[in-house]
């Protein structure tokens, strides 16, 4: 990637100086309202633009996201307008679906490209976002109050990007209004995409690498109306806003990832229409374990929906009590000794085919791929937030590594950052992963979409062809030997009444 600095966003009101005149349809002249140098080719325009027609989301927190219903480059419909002087080369017909699908409605839109009508080759340098409603209906708020907006590249000297709008009657366009902020912010997003396009920006983070983008958003939005209730009934001195809409992402991701990597045995007539889809999808055969469980929020949200499974911690939270019977049956204060052959309590909860989790465990973490292969699981979703090793806080400069699978091996881990991998949170995920490998795991990992800078997640469900099972308990058991020697590993006992025997 370029190391060339983005040149300075620089808006300029109105655009008038730039001695191109305003585009011109049936009605009239459009408003030109602000403009900025361009900083990259024509040429680059296009792919500019595409960003912004695919991903509305990355300038509105009011839009989850756009699908595109039709895309084509004849049978334009009419509503697109006809600009004098240009011809029309292509339309998009997208769907912006809003994030409070109860506060804000969908809205569908024509995305169309425009080029010079003189160019036989044209390419385009115009975009126009045309809102599709019925005659005197309103626009959703996350739409700006025009009936037309346009992005242009001109090819002035020196070249340069505006917008121009058709805005509804009565629409304030000075710039302290609405529409100016709006178009202001998306002009700025066009000049940033423009930029990174022709220095071939590399996205630094990659999500939806497991489960789709849509189809996670769409069963977040079920479980975030089922579950956001818990805000107000909050328990904890901590930031319910992060925490209860952290764990129903995390939750709904863990249903839909064990929908895709498990066979379901649930015996429900596939022709019945159930109103909870999810309690008939594949599940982990051992059910679930989240590993230092906390508050227990996770486990309430999977155990609500019908999954099976138990948290466990050191001390019960003020949250269990307040939790309904079923939920509580599942959350226990219990310790365990990782480093035991003989520890016949916890097999209760490590079941064969368990699935581990691993939600922030802090000391545990390491542990998670060891358990998964140590008993039996059918895998594991690890979120690593404080650096652990096994006995002690992680030290790039002295804890031991594991054997990778190749010199690239970091870069197969969506990491993240400039792509240098030297920061200690960098390394330890190096180390993690590497880990997981020794334990006899096919490394995934995903970047989740929560609220905390801590979403990376490494993720364990199928076994190394290359490892067989005999020689990652091989490497398991020597892990647990050097522990043992080093004499550092303190079991810790649980906290209160469950301490006391």
């Amino acid at each position: 990637m370029s190391s060339t600095q983005r040149p300075k966003f620089e808006p300029v009101e109105s655009g008038e100086n730039l001695g191109v005149e305003p585009l011109i349809d049936e009605g009239g002249k459009w408003i030109p309202l602000i403009s900025c140098a361009a900083d990259f080719p024509s040429e680059i325009f296009e792919i500019a633009i595409s960003q912004l027609i695919h991903h509305p989301e990355y300038n509105s927190t009011l839009i989850l996201r756009s699908e595109v219903i039709a895309d084509d480059t004849s049978n334009i419909p009419p509503s697109v307008p006809t600009l004098h002087g240009y011809q029309k080369l292509r339309y998009i017909h997208r769907r912006l679906l809003p994030r409070r699908p109860g506060r804000d409605a969908a809205l569908e839109q024509y995305c169309s490209l425009h080029g010079p009508a003189t160019d036989a080759t044209s390419t385009p340098n115009t975009l126009v976002l045309t809102p599709i409603v019925d005659l005197g209906a309103s626009l959703p708020y996350y739409h700006p109050a025009v009936s037309h907006l346009a992005f242009r590249y001109l090819a002035s000297d020196p070249p340069s990007l505006r917008i121009e709008v058709l805005p509804l009657p009565g629409t304030p366009i000075d710039p302290n209004s609405r529409l100016y902020r709006t178009c202001l912010a998306l002009l700025e997003t066009l000049h940033r995409y423009g930029w990174g396009a022709m220095t071939n920006y590399k996205k630094r983070v990659i999500h939806d690498c497991l489960v789709p983008r849509a189809t996670y958003q769409d069963l977040y939005l079920v479980m975030r109306e089922r579950h956001k209730h818990l805000v107000d009934t909050w328990k904890e001195v901590t930031d319910p806003l992060k925490h209860v809409f952290e764990d129903i992402g995390i939750a709904t991701y863990l249903m839909l990832l064990w929908k895709d990597t498990f066979t379901s045995d649930i015996d429900v007539d596939p022709t019945s229409n159930l109103e909870d889809p999810w309690k008939r999808w594949p599940r982990p055969p051992g059910g679930f374990l989240d590993l230092g469980c906390g508050n227990g929020l996770l486990t309430h949200i999977l155990t609500a929906e019908g999954y099976q499974g138990y948290g466990i911690d050191l001390r019960a939270r003020t949250s269990w009590s307040h939790y309904p019977e079923s939920t509580q049956a599942q959350l226990q204060v219990h310790a365990f000794d990782p480093t035991s052959t003989d520890d016949k309590e916890s097999k209760t909860f490590f079941r064969p085919g368990v699935f581990l989790i691993g939600n922030h465990a802090d000391e545990l973490t390491p542990w998670v791929p060891v358990l998964s292969t140590l008993y039996n699981a059918s895998g594991y979703l690890s979120i690593p937030c404080c650096s652990w090793a096994f006995d002690a806080k992680f030290e790039r400069s002295s804890t031991p590594g594991y054997p990778t699978n190749g010199p690239d091996f970091a870069d197969t881990l969506n990491l993240g950052g400039d792509g240098s991998n030297a920061s200690s949170y960098s390394m330890y995920r190096i180390w993690l992963g590497s880990l997981s490998l020794y334990c006899g795991w096919q490394v995934e990992c995903e970047t989740l979409r929560i609220p905390s800078t801590r979403n990376w997640a490494i993720i364990g469900r199928k076994r190394l062809p290359s490892i067989k099972l005999d020689q990652a308990l091989d490497n398991i058991g020597d892990i647990i030997e050097t522990v043992r020697k080093r004499g550092l590993f303190k079991t810790r006992r649980p906290e209160g009444k469950a301490g006391e025997h």
